[in-house]
């Protein structure tokens, strides 16, 4: 995600936190030298652990989404003393499925990605939106929210998510024994609507599979905080704090 993305979200949790948001690799203001270069998830996660470093020397609380819940697991594995909590919402991460299902939704990223290198970003958002479990056509919104239009600044991201990012993540692995021995809370999320056999979702089953927990079910989808901002901040708040009558 965006710094744009979230402002919603960001407005409702930094009463009470310090909130920091930054834009990855390759996305809106953070450009890059050489676009034909890959970037691998390792080199997402090691911009996280240097921002990190660079803002506070306390443990944080992180919450990552999709692509950014992959980098959080990967600073609970390689940095987690920088962590105290992370909020894993639906993570984009083939290497914690089963062998089937990971062949299964690895020919699936790979068929947006030629998608997108036939006809475009904007032909790939259907096969995307698919495998994310999206409905762009009808999302429900929590009342007052409008969500973000498509900027030019936007249509880059989606090209450069497309063309690098996905790839990112099909190439990504992890240690997963690692993982279960982290000293980091890490809390497996999903978005209520999101449908359980979608990619992204199974993911965060199979992490909580992991780590022998439950799945944190947040309102929304995929997308949930975009959409449902205050419910949303309203659920991250109470698992960072315990309150779970909140």
């Amino acid at each position: 995600m965006t710094r744009t993305r979230v402002g919603g979200l960001v407005q409702r949790l930094e009463d009470e936190f310090t909130v920091v948001t930054y834009d990855r690799r390759g996305l809106s203001r953070s450009t890059i030298h050489d676009p034909s270069r890959p970037v691998t998830m390792a080199t997402h996660a090691d911009d996280a652990h240097r921002l990190l470093a660079a803002v506070t020397s306390a443990p944080a609380h992180m919450l990552g989404c999709s692509m950014g819940a992959v980098i959080g697991l990967h600073l609970a594995v390689e940095h987690p003393g920088q962590l105290d909590t992370l909020i894993a919402h639906e993570p984009v991460a083939p290497w914690l499925l089963a062998a089937g299902d990971r062949a299964a939704h690895l020919c699936e990223l790979e068929h947006c990605q030629q998608v997108f290198r036939a006809e475009g970003w904007q032909a790939a958002l259907a096969p995307m939106a698919r495998t994310l479990g999206i409905n762009p056509a009808d999302q429900d919104v929590e009342p007052g929210v409008r969500l973000p239009s498509i900027t030019a600044e936007r249509a880059a991201d989606f090209g450069y998510f497309l063309g690098h990012d996905f790839t990112a993540v099909r190439e990504d692995r992890l240690d997963v024994a690692a993982l279960r021995r982290s000293t980091v809370r890490t809390i497996p999320a999903a978005g209520h609507t999101t449908p359980p056999h979608v990619f992204d979702r199974k993911c965060a089953t199979e992490l909580a599979r992991l780590l022998a927990t439950d799945v944190a079910v947040f309102a929304g989808g995929h997308n949930g905080n975009m959409t449902h901002p205050g419910a949303y901040a309203t659920r991250v708040r109470a698992l960072i704090t315990g309150d779970q009558a909140a």
